[in-house]
């Protein structure tokens, strides 16, 4: 794996940022900047293609072309920092549940948390552009990497095949951005590389279970074109990652489509298994440091780089928050590889009380000296005990590369994650228990310091089991929202966390939060679109 070959492409999407020349496929936020070079000055050569691709990736994890501290980013109407794609879906994925609280009142942050959001939320609005303009540079670069095209550009040859196999990675990405819209926002405007991008004719509405549909469709067409299992250049997309997000996809149909399809998600995750391409990381904490590069258990990953991507959003957004302001005995920022702390995010009581053993379990470490576990404000960064997760220094406690900007990349798939899913089709009824079992204890055997300290017997897994394993496994990780949902506790008052709705004590919300309205101002320019029920 290099990750300093990927990167150094990401430089040079950053440098030709001019090269994109795909405005928004929805109207609700302007796109910024507007380009004046042509598709056939930009798509003439290798090169060419090659700096497209790379924008497509690093659009998960930049925010423009300029730099950080740019006035505007590719989104504007939202702070450039904010509307990293990583820190958006973090944010929604996990300020609205027991694993995160927020200490800032930026607009719209404290939403999060209390399940008060409306469609004309900022942070509503800008984690809803982020996605499709991400789907919209896919469908950029996708119009013009058509075999005609190549031919028409005299592409051919190895040039050509190299194109083909991005081909597959952007329709791969492409994917991963319309899950992220099936999963937060249902029905959302659809297009692919066949329709005009801005056009006048505005998107047509997707329902859900089209949507779905879709992407199931598209990850199995790009099968063949993607390199096997641990082939890739670190941090390009390769099969098992098409698999993975085929098992998630699949773990959740039944939200998504109201039938399960968990034989499916239990085929899909055995193949990612079964590849043999990936293990578990001897240690737990190395999957979160800035060599986690080099880690066999990550499947798929944002890449960040201190000097290269750098933004205010993911890893960085992720270090810097979870570390107080105030450097004193409780808090020395060094230790986190970084300058200084921001005083953002913490936990709930609930994820700590995941943990039985916190000195026997290696993932539930947390700062508790100076912090209240109880959270009588979300607003003071004091109360809510702190998880350990995400650092700027490496395995071997080097610092990184700067002190701002984070090093460390974030996994959006890795193996552990793979060996839960199986486990819970199989107990749901599609899958081998026996093999089910074996696989968490791989997972805890992992956690306890590789040994059987932390296994369990048959009897101890059950489906309850299994959704808290998940939260010790993955918290922070932005899965936690999609779990709560498919588990029936999201909105419920079957499962209850500090200022779940914006009570101390957490209360019942409407069943219509499991999903994030379309904003209003798309609404408004949009009259194909129809919004989401309850809002």
């Amino acid at each position: 794996m290099n990750k300093i070959l990927l990167r150094h492409v990401s430089v040079l999407a950053l440098a030709s940022s001019a090269l994109v020349v795909a405005p928004s496929c929805t109207k609700d936020l302007d796109r910024t900047p507007t380009y004046d070079l042509s598709t056939a000055t930009i798509y003439k050569d290798l090169a060419g293609y090659q700096a497209v691709a790379a924008k497509v990736y690093s659009g998960f994890a930049i925010t423009g072309g300029q730099g950080p501290d740019a006035t505007t980013g590719d989104i504007q109407g939202i702070d450039q920092g904010t509307s990293d794609y990583i820190r958006q879906l973090w944010s929604a994925q996990e300020l609205t549940t027991d694993e995160a609280v927020i200490a800032w009142g930026d607009p719209g942050v404290q939403d999060w948390h209390n399940m008060n959001w409306t469609s004309s939320g900022v942070l509503v609005r800008g984690l809803y552009s982020r996605i499709l303009y991400e789907v919209t540079l896919c469908n950029g670069f996708l119009a013009e990497a058509t075999d005609s095209k190549l031919s028409d550009r005299g592409i051919s040859g190895a040039d050509a095949a190299t194109v083909k196999a991005f081909r597959a990675e952007v329709r791969f990405l492409r994917a991963l951005a319309y899950y992220h819209a099936l999963d937060l926002y249902g029905n959302v405007p659809f297009s692919t590389e066949t329709d005009q991008i801005g056009g006048i004719t505005p998107p047509k509405q997707i329902k859900r279970a089209d949507l779905f549909a879709y992407i199931e469709s598209e990850l199995k067409a790009i099968d063949a074109d993607l390199v096997a299992p641990g082939q890739n250049l670190y941090g390009r997309a390769d099969k098992a990652a098409a698999w993975a997000l085929l098992a998630r996809l699949y773990l959740n149909a039944e939200v998504y489509t109201g039938t399960a399809r968990y034989a499916d998600c239990s085929t899909y995750a055995k193949k990612v298994i079964d590849s043999g391409a990936y293990s578990l990381s001897p240690k737990y904490g190395n999957l979160f440091r800035t060599d986690n590069y080099t880690n066999k258990e990550i499947i798929f990953a944002i890449a960040y780089d201190g000097k290269r991507t750098q933004t205010y959003g993911g890893t960085t957004f992720l270090t810097h928050a979870a570390v107080s302001g105030t450097a004193d005995a409780n808090w020395n920022p060094a230790r986190y590889g970084i300058g200084g702390g921001w005083g953002g995010i913490r936990t709930t009581t609930k994820l700590y009380e995941q943990f039985a053993d916190t000195a026997a379990d290696t993932r539930g470490k947390f700062v508790t000296g100076g912090q209240s576990r109880d959270i009588v404000s979300q607003t003071d960064f004091k109360y809510g005990y702190v998880p350990v997760k995400f650092k700027n220094v490496s395995s071997t406690g080097v610092a990184g590369t700067d002190p701002t900007f984070v090093d460390t990349d974030f996994p959006i798939f890795r193996l552990a994650d793979v060996y839960l899913m199986y486990a819970e089709a199989a107990l749901r009824g599609s899958g081998d228990r026996t093999l089910a079992l074996n696989y968490v204890n791989l997972v805890r055997t992992r956690a306890f310091k590789n040994t059987a300290a932390g296994n369990i017997t048959a009897s101890d897994l059950t489906l309850d089991f299994l959704l808290n394993e998940r939260s010790r496994e993955m918290f922070w990780e932005a899965t936690r929202r999609t779990d709560l949902i498919r588990y029936g506790r999201f909105t419920t008052a079957a499962y209850l966390w500090p200022w779940k709705g914006g009570v101390a004590a957490g209360v019942a919300v409407p069943d219509t939060r499991n999903l994030f309205p379309i904003p209003a101002a798309d609404l408004s320019v949009n009259s194909n679109l129809v919004q989401n029920p309850g809002y």
